[in-house]
């Protein structure tokens, strides 16, 4: 039996124009992208750029075109001697569970809107940075960002790979940890390109207002697992999930651990579904002997599909 990981993205991976291509070629892309609402559907494909970066618009297009690409490729391939697991990065985690049958698209894209809109409202109150800390250990950054609290919140949140490691903030201490990280011999240091400290204990409101809006919904047995961000963990149990949805927007990414222990179960073929390829970049670093595919237009799905049916 084979074995697959399905990777999906999260914000920064957005362009405008994503999907378009399986959008007009596959129904299932095109009833999926419909359902998002017409106004939606012309951000996605129309932007302007500047509104597609809004993060009540990034989230659900992110999600959208991820689930129009997973319809796609779930038609296409025979998966009846697959087994499957997936992880999604952030955002790209609701894709994923999406995907696993958790909940189905609707519900989800319900969510992620309220996701991206409680997420906004909430870096707009509490308004920082995010920055990329590469060629570091994760003990000097955690230092660093200590050293750089008492200017205010500084926290590692995303911990994306060997050496890449994002942190987030209020503006000041951000800004301090980078000039700290310089001098102690990062190779290199990002602020980065999004409107929020997003996965720091700021998001605290964002949260907690995620809690109340995911009591509306509810969650089905999946029909694989997801290893989840906050923990790095394959979650099969409808019980938590909820819980680790609310964490995982004031909690860090654990994304370098979830893949590790994706590959120590045995999973030895990655696809990243959705706009992008930022975490098949990811999974170079965290181990170079595993290759993923992408599906995010006609080309990357073919592509894809030949490997697999090798």
């Amino acid at each position: 039996m084979s074995k697959i990981a399905l990777m999906f993205p999260g914000q920064g991976a957005q362009t405008v124009g994503m999907g378009k291509d399986l959008y007009d070629k596959y129904p299932k892309a095109k009833k999926i992208i419909d359902l998002s609402g017409g106004m939606l559907k012309k951000i996605i494909f129309e932007g302007p750029e500047e509104t597609l970066k809004l993060t009540k618009y990034t989230q659900p297009a992110i999600f959208t075109v991820s689930m129009a690409a997973f319809a796609v490729f779930k038609e296409l391939f025979d998966s009846s001697d697959v087994e499957f697991v997936a992880a999604g990065h952030s955002l790209g985690e609701y894709s994923a569970l999406c995907a696993a049958g958790f909940f189905d698209f609707e519900d989800g894209l319900s969510m992620v809107k309220a996701r991206g809109e409680f997420i906004q409202k909430s870096s707009e109150e509490n308004p920082g940075l995010m920055a990329a800390i590469l060629g570091m250990e994760k003990s000097i950054v955690e230092g660093i960002c200590e050293q750089a609290s008492n200017l205010g919140v500084c926290e590692a949140v995303n911990f994306n790979s060997p050496g890449q490691i994002v942190i987030a903030g209020t503006t000041a201490a951000v800004s301090k940890a980078v000039e700290l990280a310089a001098v102690a011999g990062a190779t290199k240091t990002v602020i980065l390109n999004v409107l929020g400290p997003f996965h720091s204990s700021l998001m605290i409101s964002a949260s907690g207002n995620m809690a109340k809006e995911l009591e509306k919904y509810k969650f089905s047995i999946p029909t694989f697992g997801v290893y989840t961000n906050c923990d790095a963990s394959l979650t099969t149990d409808v019980s938590v999930v909820k819980e680790k949805l609310v964490k995982q927007i004031k909690s860090s990414v654990k994304w370098d651990e979830s893949i590790q222990n994706i590959i120590t179960s045995g999973f030895n073929k990655f696809i990243e579904i959705g706009p992008g390829r930022v975490l098949s970049g990811l999974l170079r670093r965290i181990d170079r002997t595993k290759r993923a595919f992408n599906i995010e237009d006609l080309m990357s799905l073919q592509k894809t599909l030949e490997e697999l049916n090798k």
